[in-house]
């Protein structure tokens, strides 16, 4: 046994450690990997397992892939936990624990949890038939090792709609009824179960809602109470490809009530969770304690995710985010922050000389380490009284010696955020890859704070508390191992900031 797990050991350290793998973000050991699925805490468990092709690096019949952590950062991979069958591949959907028993599958002393799924069926698919998708669900009684197939699948059957998947089941405690939100067409249709077995049709929202120029994916809809308020409001995710912002995939939001039978909302016009190109199929843990709510998403978009250069394994999951809800003037936006366990893998830290910069500061002559994974926070004075000096722009690059990078900044003059991606690769593997993000938004705080999670290939920016939030990944030639600050036209003083080695998790 003890020869087994060193063996076991030097395979991870071998696999974990190729050109681009990600060190601080869930990866899996080889192949493809894409939306994460079932995620649900349980006995000191955080569950994630995602879609998987466990023979290619390339998309192919999809399994769920299976991981667990007790504290959202450090990951043991385990056995595929569902695999297709002949009713189809095994598409994406959640999990809960059925605390009261109410399907069966289980006992009140040994709750079974639930894995709900959607079957996609090739064979109908090739037959050029409509009716290819249905839910399904298994059931484990051993903290979700194993996993059994309902007899009866599926639960809920095609109602006629080509596109009818991804289940995100959870309990409505005022309905006493389980509720299922289901991606159908650009719709997402609710459904309502008193034992996640036998399922009755409730309502539909999205006609006339948000953003449809792609198809509706991976719904989910959760509660959220108000900062600073008693108020409490309910937040439907979709997922939509193509349709993003910057192109290709990407995650709207709206922020609504719900009464256990309908969604309704003010809100027309889509919100987006983030406005970067890599970060897609987000959707939230149940059960987690303290009542946090917490998203993970697949860090890639579907315009160039089977052309990336990577070679043992394919797909990342972005570094988990705590979700907050703040009410601006008329709107209710969504905020993301990266969860507080990051402190677990925090290194060395290096309190940043505030400054001014005028053109160019390099900030990676402050410190010793510059290569990823970093954690990077700096605060940029905004007051009314240095505004004569603003730049028409400010930001910070990513470099390496060869001349590719990474920009990251603030239009001051048109107000807007951005990411200039254009020149982050060494190759050119896809003509959808660069390009240049745009996020309109208007600082009218004293200060803001700029935050980064860079990883070997990939950088999440978080700024104005979190409203703002952008995802891109990047494969330069050579890591990037230079971090400088510029402005344009005038300049800007930074009055604090940290950088922070970031421990790989796989190590």
């Amino acid at each position: 046994m003890e020869k087994k797990t060193k063996d076991q050991a030097a395979d991870k350290v071998v696999l974990y450690h190729e050109k681009y793998r990600p060190q601080v973000h869930f990866s899996p050991p080889e192949h493809w990997m894409n939306d994460p699925n079932g995620m649900v805490y349980y006995e000191g468990e955080y569950h994630l397992f995602y879609q998987h092709y466990p023979e290619s690096s390339v998309w192919g019949p999809m399994h769920w892939g299976h991981a667990v952590s007790k504290d959202l950062i450090h990951w043991e991979n385990l056995p595929i936990a569902l695999y297709p069958d002949s009713l189809g591949y095994i598409f994406s959907g959640s999990a809960v624990v059925d605390w009261k028993n109410t399907s069966g599958f289980g006992s009140s002393e040994n709750p079974p949890l639930l894995a709900f799924f959607t079957y996609h069926n090739p064979d109908i698919e090739q037959a050029k038939k409509i009716e290819i998708e249905s839910q399904a669900v298994a059931y484990s009684l051993d903290k979700g090792r194993t996993w059994t197939k309902y007899e009866k699948n599926p639960v809920i059957k095609n109602p006629g709609i080509r596109d009818f998947r991804d289940p995100k089941v959870f309990w409505h405690e005022e309905s006493q009824r389980w509720i299922v939100a289901l991606a159908s067409g650009q719709v997402i249709r609710f459904y309502s179960s008193p034992d996640a077995l036998n399922w009755t049709y409730l309502s539909e929202f999205g006609e006339g809602y948000g953003c449809h120029d792609g198809v509706w994916e991976c719904p989910d809809l959760f509660s959220l109470k108000v900062k600073g308020t008693a108020e409490t409001k309910w937040v439907l995710i979709v997922n939509i490809n193509p349709g993003g912002p910057s192109g290709g995939s990407a995650t709207q939001y709206f922020v609504g009530d719900f009464d256990g039978k309908k969604f309704t909302s003010t809100q027309h016009q889509p919100l987006w969770m983030d406005h970067g190109r890599d970060n897609y199929a987000g959707v939230t843990w149940s059960d987690a304690p303290d009542d946090r709510r917490i998203l993970i998403g697949w860090m890639n978009n579907w315009q160039y995710a089977g052309d990336k250069p990577c070679v043992t394994w394919s797909g990342a999951a972005t570094f988990p985010r705590e979700l907050g809800l703040v009410k601006d003037r008329s709107l209710y936006l969504l905020t993301s922050d990266p969860v507080r366990e990051i402190q677990t893998i925090r290194g060395e830290s290096v309190e940043l000389k505030k400054g001014t910069v005028d053109q160019l500061a390099v900030l990676s002559d402050q410190f010793a380490f510059s290569k990823a994974p970093i954690e990077l926070a700096l605060t940029f004075n905004q007051a009314e009284n240095t505004r004569i000096t603003f730049p028409s722009n400010y930001g910070i690059r990513l470099k390496n010696a060869k001349g590719e990078y990474i920009t990251i900044g603030y239009n001051n003059l048109d107000k807007f955020f951005y990411v200039d991606r254009t020149h982050a690769t060494g190759i050119v593997f896809s003509d959808k890859f660069a390009g240049i993000q745009v996020v309109p938004y208007i600082v009218t705080t004293p200060e803001i704070e700029w935050r980064f999670i860079i990883d070997v290939s990939s950088v999440e920016f978080f700024t104005a508390g979190g409203r703002i939030v952008i995802t891109n990944v990047f494969y330069p030639s050579d890591p990037f191992d230079i971090i400088e600050l510029f402005t344009e036209n005038g300049k800007i003083d930074y009055t604090q900031g940290t950088i922070t080695e970031l421990h790989s998790i796989w190590k």
